[in-house]
């Protein structure tokens, strides 16, 4: 399942035992909007599969509740069981050597792979790569007579209002066709770093999942990944994830089985308009430079944390978001340029993008505080044994969040128990006195506060308006 992707939202549920997942380039201008669609799902539903998958479970399960009476069987354990997991979900044909669309959540844990056809006519599948983080999978088919391959539109050509046709295997019934219209575009719907969704209110269901998404010439404009629902079905919200996307994933998948993304070497956050206020920026617009790696491509260009990045290769930058697609859509070793503010002023800085390379850190913590009922923020110094696991070195000072009250101004700031406040308006601080003491300057100066803190080894900024 998509990463982060809740059971609500995605195009495959779980139901029982039986999971049920969900060349030229040219624009949609009205006037190309036909009669009725017949000629296209004519032509392309031959294309269009539904995916069947096995996956091989052992399962541990005692299954003889009365073995007390008749006393112990195989040592007193119960036979390994194998239990089998079957899933269904759509893809489509891009080549006439065999290569299939669909995606990763459809595929991602199968012990086999099977793709029917229109025709009824099944043919085994072998993964050839897939991708979690944008729910992208490529699999490889021997090739069949009159195997004809669909065309990737331009997801971008698009607009809102503009005809979308699905056609997919929602809840096992293939050859299914579904018509709406694109609702939106670049959405951001929190399941991962690279959203970046068509919304369409075209059906889409259950099985629907890794299917196309097509636009009035037929070409594939998105691949249909998610709905949100409170049900689990169709309520005319569903997510695909851009061609423009997709075929890049696709390619690289086909090519050399695994995804090559841009990586400049910073920590981003959002600009609140209070941390604009306390940067001294006229908006909030950009992305907010929490920390830089060492040795990064960031770091070797001069960008500093604190820094707010507005342009990346030439294309405005109005977000974090806007940032990471940018940097991750670049080849790594691609040379490029950006436009940062420092304290009011301009910079320019030229970079080389690395290769990202993805890794997770996990912390905890725990120990005695001091409280600002006002602020719900409860401090204490860093207490030593808890240093390895918020990521600390020995000599790295701070103050301790052990506590932050639901629905306080901490809270809505975003600081969380465990972070570690390293300074306050720019003054290091060790103590829970020396924070409190930028707390009571910035609310005589009526301005807000500018924590800079360290959460699981990174960094990042909070500002919270005590004027």
């Amino acid at each position: 399942m998509f990463p982060g992707l809740n059971k609500r939202m995605c195009a495959g549920l779980v139901a029982g035992s039986l999971m049920l997942p969900m060349g030229s380039v040219a624009a949609v201008s009205a006037q190309e909007v036909p009669g009725d669609f017949t000629g296209i799902v004519r032509e392309k539903i031959p294309a269009v599969v539904a995916i069947t998958t096995r996956q091989f479970v052992e399962d541990q399960t005692n299954l003889m509740p009365f073995s007390d009476f008749f006393g112990p069987f195989n040592g007193g354990q119960s036979p390994v069981q194998p239990q089998v997991r079957e899933a269904l979900g759509s893809g489509f044909v891009i080549s006439q050597d065999g290569y299939i669309v669909t995606n990763n959540h459809v595929v991602q844990e199968a012990s086999e792979i099977h793709v029917v056809f229109s025709d009824k006519e099944t043919s085994p599948a072998q993964l050839v790569g897939r991708d979690p983080a944008t729910d992208i999978a490529v699999l490889k088919i021997d090739p069949r007579p009159n195997l004809t391959p669909i065309v990737w539109g331009d997801s971008d050509a698009v607009q809102p209002g503009a005809w979308t046709i699905a056609i997919g295997s929602p809840f096992g019934l293939g050859g299914t066709v579904t018509v709406g219209v694109l609702s939106a575009r670049s959405r951001d719907i929190q399941v991962g770093p690279y959203d970046d969704f068509l919304q369409t209110d075209a059906s889409v269901n259950q099985g629907n999942s890794g299917g196309p998404l097509f636009n009035t010439r037929g070409e594939v404009i998105g691949v249909n990944t998610a709905i949100v629902s409170p049900t689990g079905g169709s309520i005319g919200i569903g997510f695909a994830v851009p061609s423009r996307t997709a075929r890049t994933v696709v390619d690289q998948l086909i090519r050399t089985g695994r995804i090559e993304r841009g990586f400049i070497g910073v920590r981003l956050q959002e600009i609140t308009p209070a941390t604009a206020e306390a940067l001294g920026m006229p908006g909030s617009e950009g992305a907010l430079v929490a920390s830089v790696e060492p040795g990064g491509p960031a770091e070797k260009a001069g960008v500093q944390s604190g820094d707010v990045i507005t342009r990346f290769n030439g294309k405005e930058i109005k977000s974090a978001r806007d940032l990471t697609l940018a940097v991750t859509s670049q080849k790594p070793g691609t040379e490029t340029t950006l436009t940062m503010n420092r304290g009011g002023a301009e910079q320019q800085a030229a970079l080389t993008v690395s290769q990202r390379e993805e890794e997770e850190v996990q912390t905890s913590a725990v120990p005695t505080p001091e409280t600002d009922d006002s602020l719900g923020l409860a401090l204490s110094p860093i207490p030593e044994e808890v240093r390895p696991q918020l990521g600390l070195q020995p000599d790295a000072s701070g103050v301790f969040v052990q506590g932050v009250a639901p629905n306080s101004l901490a809270a809505e700031s975003g600081l969380q128990p465990g972070d570690v406040i390293v300074s306050a308006n720019d003054r290091n601080v060790t103590q829970p006195s020396e924070v409190e003491e930028e707390l009571v300057e910035s609310r005589q100066e009526k301005r807000p506060v500018l924590l800079r803190i360290s959460r699981q080894g990174q960094s990042l900024f909070a500002a919270l308006d005590v004027s």
